[in-house]
């Protein structure tokens, strides 16, 4: 009788071993996810606003980034004004910028007056950047 109870152990831990938990896929794809966000961020704080010496990104403009499963990455910005001088052309230079990312599928930028930027959205760095302590 223990011969036959050494099987059935035996023969449950070969299904254990062989047994591939679904959530052995889910990290990596989280971790390809945040890498692409990284990759993303780091897009978004090679853009300038021409008038201040601060990226986009640390300026508060950027209000979401979101990224789903199919590499597909849509961005809510606003701009420091609604007459602001790049209003035209600041949108597609991030949608451009965001597109060449490698893993991107599609970028799309919508431009949100709501909340009105201010300056408390700017970050630390922005404000020792531009001697605002």
């Amino acid at each position: 009788m223990s011969d036959k109870t050494e099987e059935k152990i035996t023969v449950q831990e070969s299904e254990q071993l062989t047994e591939q938990p679904k959530e052995v896929t889910e990290p990596a794809e989280k971790t390809d996810k945040t890498e692409l966000n990284n990759a993303v961020v780091e897009a978004l704080k090679s853009v300038y606003d021409p008038e201040i010496p601060v990226n986009i990104y640390e300026l508060g403009l950027i209000y979401s980034v979101n990224i789903d499963d199919a590499g597909k990455v849509e961005i809510e910005m606003t701009l420091t004004s609604p007459a602001c001088p790049v209003a035209g052309t600041l949108p597609p230079e991030v949608e451009g910028k965001v597109r060449s990312i490698p893993g991107v599928s599609e970028c799309v930028v919508k431009v949100v007056w709501d909340p009105p930027w201010g300056m408390n959205m700017m970050s630390e760095e922005a404000k020792l950047q531009l001697n605002l302590y």
